[in-house]
């Protein structure tokens, strides 16, 4: 049987979410663990690719399991997961449920800090420069990111997507009093470092180093921006992840999922 599982995790001492070579990924924790518990070989699919250092306020993934996973394993198995690892619900699904092709929308927010936080440095960034910035000038760039489809400027090299097309739902600065600013934006699918890339574009322009018409030209014509900044990933959150149907329930999904590319973490 196939079955749904919701999670989050602090990416921070991970190489991303996916299995690799080089290092931890949360893939590999959470397969370890849900094979220990079960007493078989499990597989994990996620929703997504998450780069290194980025984290998962929340996180769907699938598996297959011969028999019975109950709920009321989840305390045994966040007893086997690390701390920064946390597993909130499992449900039963039809066989072709699957977490990441189903997932019709996700949401990510990047975090920036104005003040030096030592209980922060892992989940925000400290941008020492802020009140240099305008933030109207972000405010507007954001703006003009709603008004396109294609973000090849957005996406890190070889990544080896075949369309660089996203449908944007929203994209926002919001302020949080005395601690910092927050960019949040929506979308049924994100490039490999789309978000990043997005934030430290709408610094640019902010600091007076890129102009709104630059960022515009860059669009308008799908090549890099002539001073492009990938900002540190620890600021970076999936927050949000939507299905065609509830998920984090036992509620039964009905067939028929809907397909899309969704490959990249942001």
């Amino acid at each position: 049987m196939r079955y749904f599982c919701t999670l989050s995790y602090r990416g921070t001492h991970y190489c991303g979410w996916q299995v690799q070579p080089n290092g931890l990924s949360v893939q590999a924790v959470l397969e370890k663990a849900w094979t220990t518990l079960l007493n078989q070989p499990i597989a994990i699919t996620g929703c997504g690719r998450t780069d290194a250092g980025v984290h998962a306020r929340y996180y769907v993934a699938h598996f297959d399991a011969e028999g019975e996973v109950s709920p009321t394993l989840l305390h045994r198995l966040n007893s086997l997961l690390p701390a920064d690892v946390a597993v909130h619900s499992v449900q039963p699904v039809p066989a072709e449920a699957h977490a990441r092709f189903d997932a019709v929308e996700r949401g990510y927010e990047y975090h920036l800090h104005w003040f030096k936080d030592p209980f922060a440095t892992e989940t925000a960034w400290f941008f020492s420069r802020y009140r240099r910035v305008d933030f109207e000038k972000m405010q507007n760039v954001a703006n003009l990111f709603l008004q396109y489809r294609a973000f090849a400027p957005f996406c890190k090299t070889h990544s080896g997507v075949e369309s660089c097309n996203c449908d944007l739902q929203s994209a926002a600065w919001t302020v949080q009093p005395g601690q910092g600013w927050v960019f949040q934006i929506r979308a049924n699918r994100f490039l490999r470092g789309m978000v990043r890339l997005m934030v430290g574009a709408c610094l640019q322009v902010g600091l007076g180093k890129l102009s709104i018409a630059d960022v515009q030209a860059a669009l308008d014509t799908q090549r890099p921006l002539k001073k492009n900044l990938s900002v540190p990933p620890q600021g970076l959150f999936l927050a949000d992840v939507k299905y065609p149907y509830p998920v984090g329930s036992e509620t039964v999904l009905p067939t028929g999922p809907v397909k899309i590319l969704s490959d990249f973490s942001a």
